[in-house]
């Protein structure tokens, strides 16, 4: 499996703050780099970073590692989302879009 490494840049990072700014952030990355999902981070101490795909009605959620390798894979309906760390996160306002091509 081809794995992207994390690369910490000083682009912008894009909050997050409902499940529609989720889906609507992975659409508009898988426009314009024509890959699949968006990675995320959870701004806390630890920054947890995870690439999101969104495949209606479920998204995958992938907890990814510093290399970009996944760690953890969850197949996730709308519903469900609410009890993932990433919707705590978004709660907390600690959830974090990185910039497009950050993560290429």
């Amino acid at each position: 499996m081809h794995t992207r490494p994390i690369l910490e840049r000083s682009a912008p990072w894009r909050p997050v703050g409902r499940i529609e700014d989720l889906e609507f952030l992975v659409k508009e990355s898988e426009v314009l780099t024509g890959r699949s999902g968006r990675r995320f981070v959870i701004a806390s101490a630890d920054r947890l970073y995870y690439q999101v795909h969104w495949r209606s009605p479920a998204l995958v959620i992938e907890r990814v590692d510093q290399r970009g390798a996944v760690c953890d894979r969850q197949f996730l309906l709308p519903w469900e989302f609410e009890h993932h760390p990433l919707a705590q996160a978004m709660d907390s306002r600690q959830l974090f879009a990185t910039a497009i091509g950050a993560d290429a």
